[in-house]
């Protein structure tokens, strides 16, 4: 017998949203995570809110959400919310019920400020990477360190002289007039961004175009690539080392040395003299384009070196996650404070998402 082409369905719902989401979905384990991680937090989150007048939205289920725009390549936050609307899945991950309201895109914008003044995001890593059962997967002494850039939100347009002493815009050409640079020599000195002054010129080598951009650095342990730290810093020559050192040094303070796996363009002597000052042992990889390397036979005739090379590269994965899926290429938001803030809680995503499997296979 055929069954009748009913349009509007029932009007209740007696099914709980917990009945509704598979058992063996992987949102499961990651939220089971996630809330140990939160629950861990609630003091952290007290101070961020006043103790009087209406109350907000949980930031938990705000860092929920986020969450879940990371997991699914949801651009904007006004997406997330027209997703969550209808999404018995998302609903139940954040925490609302069925019949409960959605709160409006902007909550995202008026909470981010208290979120980024308590560290939220690299506060949540840590709080990840602190259960029993995440802390066993984690090296103690082999780690990688690397960083990629992050496309700023500001064209190259709004890279103006300091001084004020440009050209004024053309009459009549609108937002988006057109301009020609050609000719004119732009350096990080002499010009800035009138759009995110904190934006730097910037290019990854010989050949490559200039954009304006920041530097997204990450440290990994080589045990099953998962990032325990990640900052951000204003795109220059010696970030790059500067953040490594900033990062390794809080693993570093044991008595037996640490190893540090790491491209060639952290190949520079002082750099090199930091790490071993500081008892870890630099492996590098040698840049001999025309000059000599800082690191020798003392290190590379060891056969820990030969593998903290072949599993440095594996921090490329995480970046390579965190721009495209979790949408960090370029980022949606201005200044430095902001866009670290996104990358960082981007990288929690990204252990996140490896996680449930991990843990799975290691028992």
């Amino acid at each position: 017998m055929r069954g009748g082409d009913n349009r509007t369905g029932e009007l209740f719902s007696y099914v709980d949203l917990e009945a509704r989401v598979r058992r063996d979905h992987p949102l499961r384990a990651i939220r089971t995570i996630v809330n140990e991680a939160l629950s861990a937090l609630e003091l952290e989150f007290a101070p961020l809110y006043s103790p009087i007048g209406r109350p907000s939205i949980p930031p938990e289920k705000l860092l929920r959400a986020m969450l879940l725009q990371a997991f699914y390549s949801i651009r904007s936050e006004r997406l997330l919310m027209e997703r969550l609307e209808y999404d018995l899945l998302f609903r139940w991950f954040v925490g609302i019920g069925v019949d409960d309201t959605v709160w409006d895109h902007s909550v995202f914008s008026k909470n981010r400020d208290r979120l980024l003044e308590g560290d939220i995001a690299a506060k949540f890593l840590a709080a990840v990477l602190a259960q029993p059962k995440v802390k066993r997967l984690l090296s103690s002494d082999h780690f990688s360190v690397d960083g990629t850039l992050i496309e700023a939100w500001a064209s190259m347009k709004s890279v103006k002289p300091k001084d004020g002493s440009g050209e004024p815009p053309a009459p009549g050409g609108g937002r988006n007039a057109e301009a020609d640079f050609h000719g004119q020599t732009r350096s990080n000195d002499t010009h800035a961004s009138t759009t995110d002054p904190d934006a730097r010129l910037y290019r990854k080598g010989k050949g490559k175009e200039t954009k304006l951009c920041f530097i997204g650095h990450g440290l990994m342990e080589n045990r099953h690539g998962l990032l325990v730290d990640a900052c951000l810093t204003q795109a220059d020559g010696h970030a790059e080392r500067v953040a490594a050192l900033h990062m390794i040094e809080p693993y570093a303070d044991r008595p037996t040395a640490i190893t540090l796996g790491a491209d060639k363009a952290y190949d520079a002597e002082d750099f090199v003299n930091e790490l071993r000052s500081m008892n870890v042992t630099p492996h590098v990889a040698q840049n001999i384009s025309g000059r000599s390397s800082t690191i020798d036979g003392r290190t590379t005739r060891h056969g820990g070196y030969a593998v903290s090379q072949r599993i440095r590269k594996r921090i490329e994965e995480a970046f390579g996650w965190i721009k495209t899926v979790a949408g960090q290429e370029k980022t949606r938001f201005r200044g430095r404070e902001r866009v670290g803030w996104a990358f960082t809680f981007a990288a929690t995503a990204y252990n996140l998402v490896r996680l449930p499997k991990l843990i799975a296979e290691t028992g």
